[in-house]
């Protein structure tokens, strides 16, 4: 396994599948450095341990001492507590080890049949798929507000489109994603500033085509999600 971050789309629908090797500090997608908020929860690997990284309100920086290779399936928003079995809430700006969720007996088996793979990577994408097969059927109004957020589309018009109110929005979103519709919002308006902006759209022009007020408007939004100026963040 490289010592490099890499990532490529996974075969259970929209997930990613990453790796990182040895050799440095690693916790999750972006393992080795700055980890940002991006509404999703993992199911990680590292040798002897499986854990799942909950949906986070803030960056998270991994810290000394884990030392890898790292392997992880970031679902997508919404998909991981029927998969995981546990509501996205409960593990917000959470790293916990399966066997604490778990069955100690079925994570001990897990853990050691992907240490004992060839790949551990792709054992570890099998016991997603697995667990895709095993979970109930994806609601599809969770994945209608993840897709109308993640597009721009206002707190109120996704809820009336969905059919339920503000409190109820927002219930949902607690379990499925880990915080309140407004807090994915701006999570994944972040996300989409951040694409645009590395893809080399002028950062004005980033912040007015994803909603923001202005480039300082997008700058704070960046500083407070990720405790980092944006120019260094890119």
């Amino acid at each position: 396994m490289s010592t490099h971050y890499a990532e490529r789309p996974s075969r259970l629908p929209g997930a990613v599948l990453w790796t990182k090797g040895g050799g440095g500090a690693a916790a999750d997608g972006a393992a080795g450095g700055l980890v940002l908020p991006d509404g999703c929860m993992d199911l990680l690997w590292t040798e002897g341990r499986l854990l799942i990284a909950g949906p986070d309100t803030r960056a998270f920086r991994p810290g000394p001492g884990l030392s890898g290779p790292w392997a992880g399936v970031r679902f997508r928003p919404g998909a991981g507590p029927a998969l995981l079995g546990v509501p996205a809430h409960e593990l917000r700006d959470c790293r916990v080890e399966l066997a604490d969720l778990w069955p100690g007996g079925e994570a001990r088996r897990l853990t050691e049949r992907i240490d004992a793979a060839p790949d551990p990577a792709a054992a570890l994408e099998e016991l997603a798929l697995r667990l895709a097969a095993a979970a109930p059927p994806e609601d599809p109004l969770v994945r209608a507000v993840a897709a109308a957020l993640a597009a721009g589309r206002g707190v109120a018009a996704t809820a009336e489109a969905a059919g339920l109110g503000a409190r109820q929005l927002h219930r949902r979103s607690l379990a499925a994603f880990g915080y309140g519709p407004k807090t994915l919002a701006r999570i994944l308006r972040l996300q989409r500033a951040l694409g645009l902006a590395r893809s080399g759209v002028p950062l004005a022009e980033t912040a007015a085509r994803t909603g923001y007020a202005d480039q300082a408007h997008l700058a704070r939004d960046v500083r407070e999600l990720a405790g980092t100026r944006l120019t260094a963040l890119l």
